[in-house]
């Protein structure tokens, strides 16, 4: 067939040793600028981190034949994974220094196929609530023209980083 893809990722552990040592916004915009490497999924599926602010991110990706399933489009477990991503960095930038969080649950809605005919598709995680232990995030996944693609909730639990030991 000929169909090959290969790609390369940086360490992760230098980007998960600088979690939690700035505020969330700010350690996702150091990663969007290049100055702590992007994690390895990134890489695997293809897809960026555009844009980030205060309670809102968004990632996007041009799906090709490696993201589909055996029916010939997109995979659902690319949606989600989108998906996921924009709404937990949507949280994750609210964070204050110190502290991380992680996925509790996401609901996913498919609505519409994607193949790799449907061009970029982007998907934009905003915050709906926050608390001191938990956060609601939702995340729509959008075509060029904002035609609603999929939808998704998340339900992330906060939690204080352990300080990196200097030993």
């Amino acid at each position: 067939m000929g169909r090959t893809r290969t790609y390369e990722w940086e360490d992760p552990s230098i980007t998960a040793a600088a979690a939690g040592r700035t505020s969330g916004l700010d350690f996702l915009r150091e990663m969007r600028a290049g100055l702590l490497p992007a994690p390895p999924v990134t890489a695997t599926l293809d897809f960026t981190l555009d844009e980030v602010d205060e309670g809102r991110a968004v990632f996007s990706i041009t799906p090709g034949e490696e993201h589909y399933n055996p029916i010939g489009s997109v995979h659902g477990g690319v949606y989600a994974t989108l998906l996921d991503s924009a709404a937990g960095c949507a949280v994750q930038s609210t964070l204050p220094a110190g502290m991380g969080y992680t996925s509790l649950d996401l609901t996913v809605k498919f609505l519409k196929r994607i193949t790799a005919d449907t061009g970029r598709v982007r998907a934009v995680g905003t915050v709906v609530s926050r608390g001191r232990q938990t956060a609601l995030a939702e995340a729509r996944l959008l075509d060029a023209q904002d035609r609603l693609l999929a939808h998704a909730t998340s339900s992330c639990m906060l939690f204080p980083v352990p300080a990196a030991s200097t030993a």
